[in-house]
């Protein structure tokens, strides 16, 4: 309480903000350092002994990249949201991972060559090959990778709790469709071509639909609308609708005929049994600013009835405590991308319980975790092939 006269002060949030941002910037700096430092000394520096010129040329291209790929990556997912510069910077991170990855492996290689009593600069010229080379066919291959429309992917989930009216009930998912900066409505199109083929009871969608607003990726949901299902259609946010929008993208989902499951639950029936379909926010909901967006499977499961088994959606894995805790039977989830661009995965699964497939939690929880749909940023899929999967429920034998 103050008294007349008293005045409180506020803390200087500019400053703090400002440090934050300071902080933010020496991180990028940083990573960028490493990433196109170590993939420059492996092609251009190292003992190639290239000649002058060539050495001068390749060294300011670097540093012009090196330079211009956080200013492309900020006018593409900052406030302008240029998808122009989205892709170039996109492009440049999938690019420079894989060289940075190939480079620090190529250390292997080079030992080897030293071992073998090859010198410089044929050394690092060979190594400097072999990198590229690799790095070539890994990105084209993952190029093909992402653009392609997912395979499916066919699981059995037993749920011991599952009335035998429900057996064999298909829930087909799709997740981190991602719909950017690189117009992909045709592959869209082909992706809902694809799962009205695959006779779907439940189809799911587990959020990340989109990086832009509703308007700039109309044409690329616009498929949706045609998906069909014979009992739901439904959907929970993902983290990237809190960059887009996503009071908007729930609107636009709904107005295609999917329910948002925003901390609520379904039941559908089949055969006599019922199923309880629920779904929470994401995670990070509740740093939006959105009032009522928080992950809350409390409200998701309020008024369910506690003897039926219980699907959720919830777009990350690492959500599957709460599951545990309410008693669901099954879990669904994207977000992962199966690491995307090897070897990402093990900085992935240091955030995730799962990277991809099906795992058990406690007594009676399962996750069923994607390897998602589309891909987020670059356009590469290496060792990480995008899925649509079709999960078919079993009563146990």
């Amino acid at each position: 309480m103050t008294t007349p006269g008293e005045t409180v002060e506020t803390p200087p949030r500019p400053r703090r903000n400002a440090s934050r941002a300071a902080v933010f910037g020496l991180i990028i700096a940083g990573a960028s350092l490493l990433l196109f430092g170590t993939s420059w000394w492996t092609l251009v520096a190292a003992g190639n002994d290239w000649p002058t010129p060539v050495f001068v040329t390749l060294t300011v291209l670097w540093v012009l990249w090196m330079v211009g790929f956080p200013l492309l990556m900020m006018r593409g997912h900052g406030g302008a949201h240029r998808d122009g510069a989205a892709v170039a910077g996109d492009t440049s991170l999938g690019v420079v991972w894989v060289l940075f990855t190939w480079s620090v492996l190529s250390l292997l290689l080079r030992a080897a060559l030293a071992v073998a009593g090859v010198a410089d600069p044929v050394r690092s010229r060979v190594v400097t090959v072999v990198v590229a080379l690799i790095a070539l066919v890994l990105l084209l291959w993952g190029y093909a990778e992402a653009m392609r429309v997912s395979r499916v992917r066919r699981v059995d989930v037993v749920l011991p709790r599952l009335g035998p009216g429900l057996d064999g009930l298909r829930v087909v998912l799709l997740t981190d469709t991602h719909y950017g900066p690189i117009d992909r409505a045709r592959w869209s199109r082909g992706v809902i071509d694809v799962v009205n083929t695959l006779d779907a009871d439940v189809l799911a969608h587990t959020g990340d639909i989109a990086d832009g607003d509703v308007s700039q990726r109309l044409a690329q949901a616009a498929p949706l609308a045609d998906a069909r299902a014979s009992l739901a259609r439904v959907y929970v946010t993902g983290n990237h609708e809190y960059f887009s929008g996503a009071l908007p993208w729930v609107e636009h989902m709904e107005s295609l005929g999917w329910e948002t499951l925003h901390n609520r639950h379904i039941v559908v029936e089949r055969g006599g049994d019922r199923l309880v379909v629920a779904g929470v926010d994401d995670r990070t909901a509740a740093g939006s600013g959105l009032p009522g967006h928080q992950a809350d499977h409390a409200a998701a499961l309020a008024g369910a009835d506690p003897s039926l088994p219980i699907l959720l959606l919830a777009h990350q894995p690492q959500m599957i405590g709460g599951a545990v805790e309410h008693g669901v039977d099954l879990q669904i989830s994207g977000h992962t991308h199966g690491g995307q661009i090897w070897p990402f995965h093990y900085l992935v699964r240091t955030d995730q319980p799962s990277l991809q497939g099906l795992t058990r939690h406690g007594e009676r929880t399962q996750l069923y975790t994607s390897r998602g749909t589309g891909f987020w940023g670059p356009p590469f899929r290496v060792f990480a092939p995008s899925e649509i999967t079709v999960l078919t429920l079993h009563t146990a034998p």
